[in-house]
């Protein structure tokens, strides 16, 4: 229950983090420009996303939660090469 309950806070705090998105997104379609500073908040938005991906590929593809086990098996390969960095 642990992992789970840590792996859920990662992803709602990892969501919060992208609240301001939508409407900088939603400019284009309004027929407004994006700004240089739009274009860096939308760059540094997808790259919060991107650390999201391994969720969001069990979701979004057919068969998603099939794949959980893999996922599982990749989250723990990650955090098996963390803990031996820190250790060395």
């Amino acid at each position: 229950m642990d992992l789970a309950d840590r792996e859920r806070r990662f992803l709602v705090a990892e969501m919060v983090k992208t609240k301001g998105l939508l409407p900088v997104l939603m400019k284009r379609r309004n027929k407004q420009r994006w700004t240089p500073e739009d274009r860096a908040e939308i760059r540094a938005h997808l790259q919060l996303l991107s650390r999201l991906s391994p969720y969001l590929v069990v979701v979004v593809m057919p068969g998603g939660f099939a794949m959980l086990p893999a996922l599982a098996w990749w989250l723990d390969r990650r955090r098996q090469k963390r803990s031996r960095a820190l250790a060395a």
